[in-house]
């Protein structure tokens, strides 16, 4: 997994950890990673006025998830949860996650995402405004890794 440079996100949100967050060790658990990226990944979407179930024709599916765990995070912690769209495919896309606390990076993963029918059970292309959108948002700014677009 490549290393994300919080330099390739534009969009973050924060989050405080929460009792509901930490696991029997007393850290953050896995789970809790994997719903940080998905609050993340919601609010991504709203800011063009999407959701996981249309982004403009279609909803979303994830097959896969990755997460590199680089520090614990702990009850009260303040987060800062970057999210970003890095590979847009015709009916998937790659969003890269970069989870902050202070100048420590705690956290980063990916997901790969599937523009999904859910009435017909099936993958379609990605929608032509949301692709649209997405490629100006990232590329707008873009001192980094710019987006691939397949």
């Amino acid at each position: 997994m490549k290393t994300n440079n919080s330099t390739n996100y534009h969009f973050f949100i924060p989050y405080t950890v929460r009792v509901a967050d930490v696991n029997y060790g007393g850290h953050v658990s896995n789970a809790a990673v994997l719903s940080f990226f998905q609050d993340a990944r919601i609010a991504y979407l709203k800011q063009f006025g999407y959701s996981e179930l249309d982004i403009g024709g279609c909803g979303i599916i994830l097959p896969e998830a990755h997460v590199c765990y680089l520090a614990e995070m702990f009850l009260g912690d303040e987060l800062r949860i970057g999210v970003r769209i890095s590979e847009l495919r015709n009916s998937a896309f790659v969003m890269g996650y970069r989870i902050e606390r202070g100048d420590t990076v705690t956290a980063q993963g990916t997901t790969n995402l599937v523009a999904f029918d859910y009435q017909l059970r099936k993958p379609r292309r990605l929608p032509d405004p949301f692709r649209e959108a997405v490629t100006l948002f990232e590329k707008v700014g873009c001192d980094g890794e710019s987006l691939q677009e397949n």
